[in-house]
């Protein structure tokens, strides 16, 4: 938790920006696995709930009457049962007075809030709602149903917290080099346990482990696979294999829940093939070529299309794609090899603040995404950077074996695509590099103090000392 003052501060900002009604943001609340008292998955509080109002216990709901400026901690204290197996913790108002609040009240007095409310015709804002449970409290609540929640929910509210969530304050980097710091360890980590017979599930295990002993949690579910094109490739039993590469994209958050996200793609053998190097060093320059044109008053869009302008004209000299490099990426043929956008928003949710819709976070109105174009419709950031904001720089290339056949089959961008080529490649996976950089006042840096190996030889050098030991 930071200090009271930055609470008080926001919550005062969030109301000037809001400027009429009752704000309510729900906090989390348990989320049992197989029956009630098996709390197998970790409590994870909101994200907004926790930016305003601190707190981590499960069970509260934040409420600031705007036209009134009151301000109040909602939830029923821990009874003398659950003492009993969990220990005693803060009461309510104690937690309240934390995050200067000065009133507090039982769950029950949440329906009389919003009933005066709704009967004085005032406005409810809340956010859109995620969780089932939260779902069936709002019904209760406001007498939305859940499939008109979403709807519902206050564009005010949602566009005041993305502008003040996206610029992230000196204490708020602080954190983020702290989750960068765990990062660094749960990736040379895999790199000292990556060679052949070690299975990806052991070694996403250990990752994993790492995140939770230093940190909070994992800020999302570990991807580890020899079969990097798939994008979101779950760890297997699968054994290690010579000759095949590891991607492995993971990230931890600290017991203040900030967030970090990195992928490495490391040789099972220790040492990268040429043709590996081919792809790799594209990805490599790819990466790199976003440190050199992020900055404030640059729409990430456009970073976005430089990386797909000079991957496309890469891949033409490996004789994978022809043609002219703007009407193919224009065409929308380089997303055969990278399907995703460059990176997305981070902070307290690894793709940050993506519960309040994509489109409100990472664009405006001069920089929607093209939805109707297969690649450009994945895209996650792309409006103007602004001093403060952290995004993912993650460029790749896949070689997805049903895509090459159903662009193949079909013809589609057959004009720049070389598929002769193309199928030559078919079983070699894909390769993604990944770091979050901060925008800083004249261009953009890493998060992390230690910067994990990804220029090839870093790697096998790193692999080869860390294998030794």
């Amino acid at each position: 938790m930071f200090c009271k003052e930055t609470y008080i501060q926001r919550r005062n900002e969030l109301k000037r920006l809001v400027g009429e009604g009752v704000i309510v943001l729900f906090g989390n609340n348990e989320s049992p696995n197989n029956y009630p008292n098996n709390a197998y998955y970790p409590f994870r509080q909101d994200s907004s709930f926790l930016y305003y109002f601190g707190q981590q216990r499960d069970g509260l709901v934040g409420v600031i009457d705007v036209d009134n400026d009151r301000e109040w901690l909602i939830g029923d204290d821990i009874d003398i049962e659950d003492i009993v197996w969990y220990g005693s913790v803060d009461s309510v108002s104690d937690l309240a007075a934390q995050v200067g609040i000065t009133k507090s009240a039982p769950m029950a007095k949440l329906s009389k809030i919003c009933g005066d409310a709704l009967a004085a015709n005032r406005t409810i804002h809340f956010l859109p709602p995620y969780r089932h449970d939260i779902k069936i409290q709002i019904m209760d609540l406001l007498g939305l149903h859940p499939s008109k929640q979403k709807a519902a929910a206050s564009m005010k509210l949602i566009m005041a917290v993305v502008k003040m969530r996206s610029s992230k304050t000196q204490e708020e980097i602080e954190e983020l080099e702290r989750a960068a710091e765990i990062g660094y360890l749960m990736h040379t980590t895999a790199m000292r346990l990556i060679k052949p017979g070690v299975t990806e599930k052991y070694i996403a295990g250990q990752i994993d482990g790492i995140a939770h002993s230093y940190g909070a949690q994992v800020s999302f579910a570990t991807i580890f696979s020899q079969h990097g094109e798939i994008m979101h490739g779950a760890p297997s039993l699968r054994p290690l294999e010579a000759g095949r590469l590891a991607l492995c994209d993971c990230g931890a958050e600290t017991v203040n829940n900030y967030c970090s996200d990195n992928t490495r793609t490391m040789p099972v053998s220790g040492k990268y093939t040429q043709r590996q190097l081919d792809i790799y060093s594209i990805v490599e320059d790819c990466h790199d070529l976003v440190l050199n044109v992020a900055k404030p008053g640059v729409k990430y869009m456009d970073c976005h299309f430089a990386v797909c302008r000079l991957m496309t004209d890469r891949l033409k000299e490996l004789g994978l794609m022809k043609g002219d490099t703007e009407e193919a990426v224009r065409a929308g043929a380089h997303a055969m090899f990278l399907p995703h956008g460059l990176g997305h928003m981070m902070g307290m949710d690894v793709h940050d603040m993506e519960n309040l819709d994509q489109i409100n976070v990472g664009f405006d109105e001069e920089t929607r995404p093209i939805l109707d174009q297969f690649g450009t419709n994945c895209l996650r950031m792309g409006r103007r950077l602004e001093e403060g904001f952290v995004v993912t720089d993650e460029p790749g290339i896949y070689f997805i074996p049903a895509l090459i056949d159903d662009w193949r089959n079909s013809g589609h961008c057959a004009e720049y695509l070389c598929f002769d080529e193309i199928e030559k490649y078919k079983n070699f996976g894909g390769i993604r590099l990944e770091d979050d950089i901060l925008i800083t006042s004249d261009g953009c840096r890493f998060l992390g103090e230690k910067r994990i190996p990804y220029h090839p030889k870093d790697v096998e050098e790193f692999m080869a000392v860390a294998q030794s030991k």
